[in-house]
Order: structure tokens, then sequence, then C-alpha cells
């Protein structure tokens, strides 16, 4: 089957987290993803669990679909030869080294870009190639603090809280692969390759979005609203007598359709809730009379009313309930996998839908080192080249 990349290869040199989805989105939508690991040992996320599936960990199953891997010892001469050498064949490189630690082993953009000029080499990291912080590690957790997003996030009486997933790293994983596809295309005009300098702390600060906005132009702070919106009121959860319901009203009309599915018009006549920013202003009183009117009906009551008056809402699911949604199963974005040492696994699948150049899983994540054999000869070493390296311990 066509894919959107083909004959794009992705020379991966990352671990965790935001670099192997980078790399994951590449190879769903085709490009051919070596993922180069320590040997012995492999990506740090392979022993993060349990759950384990085969011997290898969920975590590292989430993110590493659609590649081949290869053990190569980055420390040796050798090991940086084969690095070399498969990066004067690459399109793109990515990679989440500490700030400096390729430069150590040659392998830097420079010396890169002398062996390869069209090759795009995107560099992830914590805090960026520059500035005062530029050599601090980047951790998720970490960067959710800093960056503002713990501050936000929360009851606005309770802690500030971290997002459930790892969300800095998943973005910027999304900016680095964006930014990747939109360098391949200047390369198209240029015949030249660059370097993508993307950091945690960057991304997360770029999606703070209307929130961050809202600072910028009012000069006050951002506060937490736990379930609640900054900019418009009703939009959050409430507690119906048996359980919850996310209720988003969007505008002044669909304020008023509420009001009259839920017997309540005296509301949406009242000057204090006419408008969103009246709601927005008044959002305690209102928030008040809701609450009381939520809890004198059902959770799947209320799920039939809004409904039936076509007012945004919906159930809070759980994740399993989530992946086992309806909708869910309509769109496929679960699916069965085989795998050499777990026979089948199910992986959650991409999320973008093409007309003609679906993207796929074509590929299980791979074991530690499966294709070294098999990269090695398409390097052109024979079978006693490869025997000798690994019994050097470069491979």
């Amino acid at each position: 089957m066509q894919t959107l990349l083909p004959n794009l290869r992705v020379l991966d040199l990352s671990r965790v987290l935001a670099g192997p989805y980078c790399t994951m989105l590449l190879g769903d939508y085709g490009a051919d993803v070596i993922k180069v690991e320590a040997p012995g040992r492999g990506d740090d996320t392979r022993q993060w669990g349990p759950p384990f599936a085969g011997g290898e960990s969920a975590y590292y199953l989430s993110v590493n679909r659609n590649k081949r891997s290869i053990t190569v010892n980055l420390k040796s001469p050798e090991g940086q030869d084969i690095i070399k050498r498969l990066a004067s064949r690459a399109d793109v490189l990515v990679e989440n080294f500490e700030v400096g630690a390729l430069a150590r082993f040659g392998l830097d953009f420079e010396r890169i870009q002398a062996i390869n000029p069209r090759l795009v080499y995107c560099s992830i990291t914590g805090y960026g190639q520059d500035g005062p912080y530029a050599d601090r590690p980047g951790y998720d957790f970490i960067i959710q603090a800093e960056g503002g997003l713990m501050s936000i996030t929360g009851e606005p009486d309770g802690q500030p809280m971290k997002v459930g997933v790892a969300i800095a790293d998943i973005m910027t994983g999304m900016f680095a692969c964006n930014a990747i596809l939109a360098a391949l295309h200047s390369r198209e005009q240029t015949g030249l390759g660059q370097h993508i300098d993307i950091s945690l702390f960057d991304s997360q600060l770029a999606w703070l979005a209307n929130v961050g906005q809202n600072v910028l132009v009012s000069g006050k702070d951002a506060k937490r609203y736990g379930n609640a919106h900054a900019n418009i009121v009703p939009y959050q959860t409430f507690a119906a007598s048996d359980g919850w319901v996310a209720l988003a009203v969007g505008n002044d009309s669909q304020f008023k359709k509420f009001c009259e599915a839920a017997n309540c018009l005296e509301l949406a006549a009242d000057e204090r809730f006419a408008t969103n920013p009246a709601r927005v202003e008044n959002r305690v009183a209102l928030t008040e009379k809701l609450s009381a009117i939520f809890a004198q009906r059902t959770r799947d009551e209320w799920l039939g009313l809004l409904e039936q008056a076509k007012i945004p809402h919906g159930a809070i699911n759980s994740v399993a309930g989530a992946l086992s949604h309806p909708q869910a199963v309509a769109r496929g974005m679960v699916q069965a996998v085989p795998h050499p040492s777990a026979g089948e696994i199910k992986l959650v699948a991409p999320p973008v839908k093409f007309s003609s150049t679906p993207a796929q899983i074509r590929r299980h994540p791979p074991l530690l080192g499966e294709h070294t054999d098999q990269v090695l000869r398409e390097l052109g070493l024979g079978e006693g080249d490869v025997a000798r390296l690994r019994e050097m311990r470069v491979v």
C-alpha cells in the first residue's frame, strides 16, 4: 500500500518519550525508522513497568511501533563510524542527548552535515541549545512545573497538579514531527537540510495558547479553575445525583437551549447570565444554581436530555471505557498487532485518517537489536564483519 513518506529514512538516536513519539509519527506515515539503542540495555523505557507484554513494557510499546531496532555503542570509534554511515544515507536524524553530548562522539550537526548536507537534524532537549538552563536535563514533570502548566491545573483551592500523561513530552514530539516535515519541504526548494532546535520548555510555553495570551493581554496572572474554563461559562463538570457530567456551553444561544432543556429559563433571562461575559463575571453564582439543578437528576437522565437538546456534553469515561467506546471501535482506534515474544499486542492506532495514503501500523515495536544484522548488511557489511563487531561489543 502506498504511504505518505516512501523512501524516507529516519535515524532515531532518541529514547524515552518526546523523540520516540516524533519518530513513531514519521513511521506511521511510511518512513523507514532505524532506532539506535545501547547494546544490552536499550531504551530506558523497556524496563518502565509493570505492565509488560512479552518482556516489553507497555510504556515502550506505546511509542515505538513502525521502527527497526539496532544496537550500537556510540562510545566506540567503530560505533561512531556506523552512525556516520547510516547518517550519510538518511534524510532525518532525531536525537535527544544532553547539549554537547553527541559532539564528544563526533556526531554533532556540523560534522554530520559535512557528510550529508541534505540531512534534517533534529535535536530535542529540555531547555534548548542555548540560554542559562541549556545544560539542565529535561523531565516532563519539571517542565510542566516550570512552564506554567501545573499552576493552571487542579482545583482552585488545591495544590498545583500535573496532567495525567507526560503531555510536555508528547507535544514536543508533535512539534518536532511538524518541524521536520516543514524542513523536508524546504529541502525540496534549497537542496539542503538544516538543524532543528526544539525544547520541552519552549513547546510548553507555546501551547499555553489562549491562557498565555490572556496573561499577556491582561497583565494578570492565570488562575486555576479546576474543570472550569477561564473564558467560557458554563464549561465544566457537574455532579448529577449518581455521577458526573461534562457540560460545554460555548455561546449564548446554546446557554438558552440548555436552560430550556433543563427547565430553568429564568437563568437565561437573568441579566447576570444572559451573555458569556456576564456569566464569566458571575460564574460563582451561576455555578451554584446549576449545581443544585444537576443534583436533581441521574447522570444518564442528564446525558439523554443533553443529547436530545444537542447541547455539547459527555460522560466522564475511564481510560478503559474510552478505549472501548463505540466511537473508538468504529474508528479502529485500537488495533491488534502480531508480536514475536508476546504473540499479539493491542496498540492505540494512528489518529489521522488519509483518503489515499493511510497511516498504518506496519511493524510491531521491535525487540532490542532485532534488526541489527539486517541494517548492517544494508550498509554492505558481511557476516564476518558483523560477528567481529559483536565480539568487540560495538553492536
